[in-house]
């Protein structure tokens, strides 16, 4: 991919594409396959770099691993992990990195986890905090709560854990420990985080407990439980989805379809949010999909007024929040975000690289230590954007430029690949006018 991208006002948007493989559940079907004992074939891979790198995680983990095709991989798993030769060098899978260093916790190896530039600003002890109580042993080599930390892992015990941001990486982390520590593990949450891998590893063949407390649940599992090889088509990616659909949105004219998109009511409080500001966003064609219910999703060119997002819903939605802004700016009135104070330690600082590129296209923004304002208008555009090699944050900008006045350019473009190989060329399909530039 280029280094840099330019987007241009767009004639009207058309089309029916699909969306790539869901993240999340690309990450775990590779985990959980190494997990287990045989074989377990995935249909509808994520290729990005992220799950690439866990691919190449697990391999390192003594998983037999095969690409049979697009998207239809192979794992033969030997029923655990073994002592790795090297580091594992995560890249920039922020969720891969966590969840492996859960499930690595678990047996006798000693492992060192590291990433790229970006990866190794993220904090890592919400996640090595817990698997410490638990037994895991750490040492960080640099900077404390940061890679590269080595963990040493193996008799583990159980532990009763309370979350106090609704993580569903960390929770998975503490799970996957908890399958090999002695007695029951327990997370509980006073807000649900998604719930990928209480869904899949009960495919796996792991008993897990939920119980509904107050408005969150409590996920309990006993350990010792061996996982078996089975069959996972991974459902199409809303976080992905929302771009194409974004722009159907905010482009006069346009009626885009995005097919197989995840409807886990835990991964849709964006399409809840655009609806209550008059998206014409509609599901059609209803269906499972490798445990989850997935449908063809509609936008359709509207008028859309600012809301204010309720901050619970973020964990349904944290994700979205940097597209949601890039539509919000064409909206009547402000958007208001709170509540997601989580966003500033994602690959980059979302909500202050989403305000500054925003006030550099001529959209008024207010930034809080929580959340921002945006508030709708004309978008003149006319600026080139600094991502800080956040995928998403450069996605969002090219949507927002493809209706602006202005040329909007992002200061550079691979790292899209991380989560959505193929971006430019399904958006040009559609009629987007986005262009390499000099």
């Amino acid at each position: 991919m280029p280094t840099h991208l330019t987007a241009r006002r767009s004639p009207a948007l058309s089309g029916r594409v699909r969306a790539p493989g869901d993240k999340s559940i690309s990450h775990r079907a590779l985990i959980f396959g190494a997990l287990a004992t045989g074989v377990t074939e995935i249909e509808g891979l994520l290729e990005g770099d992220d799950i690439l790198a866990t691919a190449g995680a697990i391999e390192a983990f003594g998983a037999k691993v095969e690409r049979l095709g697009e998207g239809r991989w192979r794992i033969t798993g030997q029923g655990g992990f073994k002592q790795p030769a090297g580091a594992i060098d995560c890249g920039n899978a922020g969720t891969g990195v966590r969840l492996l260093m859960g499930a690595a916790a678990g047996y006798p190896v000693t492992v060192t986890f590291d990433g790229d530039a970006s990866l190794r600003k993220r904090p890592m002890k919400r996640v090595t905090g817990p698997l410490a109580d638990m037994g895991a042993r750490l040492d960080w080599q640099g900077v404390e709560d940061r890679l590269p930390v080595a963990v040493a892992g193996g008799c583990l015990s159980a532990i009763d854990y309370v979350q106090t941001v609704a993580s569903a990486q960390i929770k998975s982390a503490i799970l996957l420990a908890g399958i090999n520590a002695d007695g029951v593990t327990t997370v509980s949450e006073a807000e649900p985080s998604r719930d990928h891998t209480e869904r899949m590893l009960r495919a796996f063949g792991v008993e897990i407990g939920v119980l509904p407390v107050g408005g969150g649940w409590r996920v309990s599992l006993q350990g010792g439980q061996a996982l078996t090889g089975t069959a996972v088509a991974v459902p199409g990616d809303p976080s992905s989805a929302a771009f194409p659909l974004a722009a159907g949105l905010i482009v006069p004219g346009s009626e885009v379809t995005v097919e197989g998109v995840m409807l886990n009511p835990l991964r849709t409080g964006l399409f809840e949010t655009w609806r209550e500001m008059g998206a014409d966003v509609t599901v059609s064609n209803r269906r499972m999909a490798g445990g989850e219910e997935v449908g063809d999703v509609t936008a359709r060119h509207s008028a859309l007024k600012g809301v204010v997002v309720p901050p619970e819903r973020a964990a349904s939605m944290i994700d979205e929040y940097p597209v949601l802004a890039a539509t919000a700016a064409f909206a009547e009135g402000a958007t208001v975000m709170r509540g997601i104070g989580e966003m500033r330690v994602k690959e980059s600082d979302r909500i202050a690289l989403m305000a500054a590129g925003l006030t550099a296209c001529g959209v008024r923004v207010e930034e809080e230590p929580e959340g921002f304002t945006v508030f709708g208008g004309p978008v003149r555009g006319g600026a080139t954007v600094t991502t800080h090699g956040d995928h998403r944050i450069a996605m969002s900008h090219l949507v927002l430029g493809i209706a602006a006045d202005a040329v909007v350019a992002i200061d550079e473009a691979g790292m899209i690949a991380t989560s959505f190989p193929g971006f430019v060329e399904l958006m040009r399909g559609l009629g987007a006018d986005i262009a390499t530039s000099e």
